[in-house]
């Protein structure tokens, strides 16, 4: 066989590949789909997972079905999508853990959060707040600082590795003091223990901090956002004193890597339409999250923006789960 007719084959082999994920995006999708979340129901995570499957059934005329598969700070799921056919049927909600901690939390990982996946769109960000037990009297950082030159003080996580953990290990750090961290299995039981008084803080997300901080169980004292969140009022790290300090869940949907760009896109841009909805934003809302859609780019980059500010903080910890 001549070199002309091998390269004439293989141009052909090429159209043809082309041609077919093209037809094959714009009868995307002709079948269920499923949006595997990670975690257990009844978190964060799944409430924007269900939010998200919802309006992209509306959109579709097409089922998505939310699949949990919950079990080791979601790499059980996530590596399951990492492993899927590449061709839009089986999508990831990943997370600030999933494809933020973990790459440098887990030594011998499972996966590869940048190279087995192909990014969609960043879904939404749920800040964090820095809240007290409140029968200490601290109401700012200044306080937290004071009192702890005065008595040993401990923070809470939702385990070790988790943000809520690496959150305490950057405060450490930021105020170059020393607290003792007590790790907990979710920051359910570490909150429980907050409002009982056997640890003193901790950095926990808005939407589980809510109902406490009503009730007046928790006292919020700082939010670690860029900018303060309109239905607290509560002041930022920064407006503290202490600059860079920003802790935020986020959560993004992932496609196994190789699957077609038209489809990607195709479903990055379905994201886009659902955020900008008002009852996905009051949805949120109630969450205390903030709906953000973006190109598959941006998501990239801010993906490998995360893995290098998280392996800081995992450094600096000392955490290991290996």
């Amino acid at each position: 066989m001549s070199y002309r007719t091998i390269l004439s084959f293989v141009m052909a082999s090429l159209s043809f590949s082309v041609a077919s994920s093209s037809v094959l995006a714009q009868s995307y999708p002709s079948r269920t789909v499923t949006l595997v979340a990670p975690f257990s129901p009844g978190g964060a995570l799944d409430l924007v997972a269900r939010t998200m499957a919802q309006k992209l059934q509306e959109q579709w005329g097409q089922s998505v079905v939310v699949e949990n598969r919950a079990g080791a700070a979601g790499i059980l799921g996530t590596q399951y999508v990492a492993k899927a056919s590449p061709n839009g049927y089986t999508i990831l909600l990943g997370a600030t853990t999933t494809h933020g901690i973990n790459p440098s939390l887990y030594k011998k990982l499972q996966y590869d959060a940048v190279a087995d996946f192909e990014p969609v769109s960043l879904v939404a960000t749920i800040p964090h707040l820095l809240v007290v037990n409140p029968s200490l009297p601290i109401n700012n950082l200044m306080d937290l600082a004071k009192l702890s030159k005065t008595k040993p003080m401990a923070f809470g996580s939702a385990g070790i590795g988790s943000p809520h953990h690496l959150a305490g290990e950057m405060l450490k750090t930021k105020l170059k003091l020393d607290f003792v961290h007590v790790p907990y299995q979710g920051s359910g039981p570490a909150l429980v223990q907050l409002m009982a008084g056997d640890i003193d803080f901790m950095s926990v997300e808005v939407t589980a901090a809510m109902p406490h901080i009503k009730s007046g169980r928790i006292k919020p004292i700082a939010v670690a956002s860029s900018k303060r969140i309109p239905s607290i009022g509560l002041p930022t790290f920064a407006e503290q004193g202490v600059s860079d300090f920003e802790v935020t869940a986020w959560y993004a949907i992932f496609a196994p890597k190789n699957t077609p760009k038209d489809i990607v896109a195709k479903i990055s841009d379905a994201l886009a339409k659902a955020v900008a909805t008002e009852d996905v934003k009051t949805k949120f809302a109630a969450l205390g999250a903030t709906p953000i859609g973006s190109t598959p780019e941006v998501l990239r980059e801010y993906v490998g923006t995360e893995i290098s500010r998280w392996a800081g903080a995992v450094k600096s910890s000392g955490a290991t789960a290996d």
